[in-house]
């Protein structure tokens, strides 16, 4: 492929930006600056940088997005406003990048959108347990028996109790909590559990990722190679 094409194909600009970014000499291919929009690479395998950002071979992308309240995880629909919506400056539902799970309409926080699908499928498998961590404001204070409680399980209405989770009072009073499951509404019915109500709910980490404290919200970026190594390791 022309390296112009994988840059522009890498949401690094259009191809006249793209052949600037080249010829000023802001462009790198495995470790050699590279002045010709022309040279071909073999995209799944060479290493190219552009202002000092390293794009992964493979072709697939990966965008970690700071969710708003009020916006649906999905990739269309004709009533509200979706996260794809706000990426249509990087990314448009026909590139089939998808959001990797929900998030509620009313939580915020760190959700990852990919084109990966196997990717996908391992971090959503219920057999595999992936962490998900979300900072929670309760209604009322929690005790340290809601805490263990919570840690050990509760009955949320299914089969079984949920799984063990971690649970810790941050000094402002807000619940951080760790679950390894991905059941509708869960963290919600598990506050209920322990008699309690959720106000705000906003998710810091996932798959070993953790939500970039300079993305506001409505942000978003692409991954670091580091980040997707993390979660092709998770």
């Amino acid at each position: 492929m022309r390296l112009d094409k994988f840059l522009s194909s890498r949401n690094m600009g259009s191809r006249t930006q793209v052949k600037d970014l080249i010829r000023r000499g802001l462009v790198t291919v495995n470790g050699r600056t590279v002045r010709s929009p022309e040279q071909k690479i073999d995209e799944t395998r060479d290493q190219v940088c552009c202002q000092g950002q390293t794009l992964r071979p493979g072709g697939h992308v990966y965008y970690m997005l700071n969710k708003p309240a009020g916006v649906v995880s999905a990739v269309r629909d004709d009533r509200e406003t979706t996260v794809l919506d706000l990426m249509k400056g990087c990314v448009l539902p026909r590139d089939g990048v998808f959001p990797v799970g929900r998030l509620d309409r009313d939580t915020e926080g760190l959700l990852l959108l990919t084109d990966d699908g196997e990717t996908a499928h391992r971090l959503l498998s219920p057999k595999r347990h992936v962490d998900k961590t979300y900072l929670v404001t309760t209604a009322r204070a929690l005790s340290e028996e809601d805490l263990n409680r919570l840690e050990q399980g509760v009955d949320i209405g299914e089969k079984r109790p949920t799984l063990p989770a971690k649970a810790s009072l941050l000094k402002d009073g807000k619940l951080l909590l760790t679950i390894r499951e991905g059941k509708y509404h869960q963290v919600k019915r598990m506050l209920l559990a322990v008699d309690n109500r959720v106000l705000a709910l906003k998710r810091v980490a996932f798959g070993g990722l953790c939500l970039d404290e300079g993305l506001k919200t409505g942000e978003y970026r692409e991954l670091t190679c580091q980040e997707v190594e993390i979660l092709h390791e998770t």
